[in-house]
């Protein structure tokens, strides 16, 4: 991986802010790294209700890109995901203040307050609930078959 790719990822948590209309100003180490490396536009969802997330749109599309492959579409499976998170989900551009707008519904659902945590997925966002998101890694720590799972998905080779 170069250096570049290594900039490019969106790593580690900050404690953000949601104004009073549900806009959410975007950590400025986050926004500037999506900022420069995919541009304004983003998307934004969730995927299963605990936490919404925030993905800049070129990395939304490629993760999308299953769907525009013909009979795709007619998976149930596949056709349940895009009904799901185009039902919640909307295309935003963050604003000249690094702001973005997550919908009434997606804060409710999340149960998203003012003072929120963001936390980076190396190539997306996710907002949370912080009691909501420290519950979740007490009920479910990492086992060792975990990282045993973990392992195995790690490429094998040569390290810069």
């Amino acid at each position: 991986m170069g250096k570049e790719a290594v900039n490019n990822l969106l790593i580690g948590s900050y404690t953000a802010r949601l104004d009073r209309s549900g806009r959410l100003k975007i950590p400025e180490k986050f926004r500037d790294i999506i900022e420069q490396a995919y541009g304004k536009d983003v998307f934004i969802t969730s995927l299963t209700d605990e936490a919404v997330q925030l993905y800049p749109l070129a990395v939304w599309e490629q993760m999308t890109s299953i769907a525009n492959e013909g009979a795709l579409t007619l998976r149930p499976d596949v056709r349940r995901f895009l009904l799901r998170v185009n039902l919640k989900g909307s295309h935003h551009q963050i604003d000249a203040k690094g702001r973005v707008l997550i919908s009434q519904t997606l804060r409710d659902k999340a149960r998203l307050n003012t003072e929120v945590e963001v936390i980076g997925l190396n190539n997306h966002l996710e907002i949370w609930n912080k009691e909501v998101l420290e519950s979740i890694i007490e009920k479910r720590p990492l086992s060792e078959e975990d990282f045993e799972n973990i392992a195995r998905l790690v490429p094998r080779g040569k390290t810069e």
